[in-house]
């Protein structure tokens, strides 16, 4: 079992990333997926989370409006849509996936001037 995440880096006050997580070693299509984060000296926190259909997801409060989780089980991943990025969004960011207890290496989103 394994998450790969991509699509973290380097953007400016309100700009936008995509980030992507690829699955592999077990039946994507059957499992809920989410994507966390950790700021530096802070708790890791969720940020959204899909079930296994697409067809509901939950979002943190400090997220919704700017962010999108959704996935392509042809492809299995998933990915997280980032909007109207704020310098408080900067952390790394991990793929999860909670009933699998697996979880990716995490990719850095840093949003800074």
């Amino acid at each position: 079992v394994q998450l790969v995440e991509s699509g973290g880096g380097l953007v400016q006050p309100g700009g936008s990333l995509r980030l992507s997580c690829a699955a592999s070693g077990f039946t994507f299509s059957s499992y809920g997926m989410s994507w966390y984060r950790q700021a530096p000296g802070k708790e890791r926190e969720l940020v959204a989370s899909i079930s296994n259909s697409g067809g509901s997801t939950i979002y943190a409060d400090s997220v919704k409006g700017r962010f999108t989780i959704s996935r392509d089980n042809a492809k299995n991943t998933v990915y997280l849509q980032m909007n109207s990025l704020q310098p408080e969004d900067t952390a790394v960011y991990y793929c999860a996936c909670r009933r699998k207890g697996t979880w990716g290496q995490g990719t850095q989103v840093t949003v800074s001037s």
